[in-house]
């Protein structure tokens, strides 16, 4: 079976194409330049993006994998969640592809291309030996715990009440004056700094008073007291930014706090939920601080850990093909989704 994957849900024009589930091409165009004078996307500057580059991109993915549109069996495009305008672009595309091919088109879900995005690349671990498995999602605007007892079966056990990691990555690096987007700034900065230099808060940590979130408390995560500590630290010591030496181990100590904050978190869930394996996935799996705390605690607590090769941890439509593959080799139709939705939820395969 051969797949083209499209994926326009944010700043990251990309199409790839796969052969009976093996990655054959995987192009992706960033958008960060333009973005980076604004201190984040423009959704309309990415939209208009999107229309000038997908044609040339999806062309040369078929390229890249030696392949014609004539030879293609179907196509995966996100469909949410994301930015509106942008989705829009990735969809009518591959909507009318479909319609001129004459060829099955299916939707798939941005976050189930991140968490299956695992399952691809170089010697991949088997899909069947991986369940039930336990998935940090860290994609974008997003922090969740996903309990998976089956491919396609999602729980959320636990999730972030306000700020995703990425954007206590991004506001912290605004805030400091390094730039954006923050994840690698702040990781290339941290370098060389001491992690334990300034202990901030981990969010959550505190017992007491009214909970109203439905999911338990110890799994769930909560960023915005770490980005006001921050704040304050730095009005409190302003020449921490005028000394490098300081400065660096003020921003380790910063990645470390939202990679420990991640870290506890999962290592909990896998005490309470019976596990085969563990994935840590989407844009913030990148960093370097937090792939070395899931290996220890992959080897600390003795369960299997999967992650996505680097260049498959940020938005790419490999992800996205990948995703309708595993879905489709399981015995599920193609699904054509009516439009766009930006505020999809993740839904069983089975319901």
């Amino acid at each position: 079976m051969i797949l083209l994957g499209i994926e326009t849900s944010c700043d990251e024009t990309a199409a790839a194409v796969l052969i009976d589930g093996a990655v054959r091409s995987n192009v992706i165009y960033s958008q960060i330049a333009k973005h980076a004078p604004y201190g984040g996307v423009v959704p309309e500057i990415a939209s208009r993006d999107h229309v000038k580059k997908l044609p040339g991109i999806i062309e040369e993915a078929l390229s890249g994998a030696g392949c014609t549109f004539a030879q293609l069996d179907g196509i995966a495009v996100t469909y949410g969640p994301g930015l509106a305008s942008s989705l829009l672009i990735g969809y009518s595309a591959a909507r009318a592809l479909s319609r001129r091919l004459a060829i099955p088109l299916t939707g798939v879900h941005h976050h189930e291309g991140h968490i299956y995005s695992v399952f691809l690349g170089e010697n991949p671990p088997v899909l069947d030996g991986a369940f039930p498995m336990m998935a940090l999602l860290v994609s974008g605007g997003d922090t969740k715990l996903v309990y998976m007892k089956e491919p396609g079966h999602y729980q959320i056990i636990g999730q972030t009440i306000d700020d995703a990691a990425g954007e206590a990555l991004d506001k912290g690096a605004l805030l400091l004056g390094l730039g954006y987007p923050g994840g690698p700034i702040i990781q290339r900065t941290a370098e060389g700094g001491n992690p334990k230099a300034v202990r901030f808060p981990r969010g959550l940590d505190n017992v007491g008073g009214e909970w109203k979130y439905e999911f338990d408390r110890k799994l769930c995560f909560s960023f915005s007291g770490l980005k006001t500590a921050l704040l304050y630290h730095v009005q409190n010591h302003p020449e921490t930014l005028a000394d490098e030496s300081r400065k660096r181990d003020l921003i380790a100590s910063y990645q470390e706090a939202v990679a420990d904050a991640l870290a506890v978190r999962l290592e909990r869930a896998l005490e309470q939920y019976p596990c085969a394996a563990f994935a840590c996935a989407g844009g913030v799996s990148l960093n370097k601080v937090l792939r070395e705390k899931m290996k220890q605690l992959s080897e600390k607590c003795g369960t299997p850990l999967h992650l996505s090769s680097p260049k498959l941890c940020t938005d790419n439509a490999a992800m996205i093909a990948g995703a309708a593959y595993i879905k489709l080799s399981r015995g599920y139709p193609f699904t054509a989704p009516d439009d766009v939705n930006p505020n999809l939820k993740l839904k069983n395969w089975a319901d």
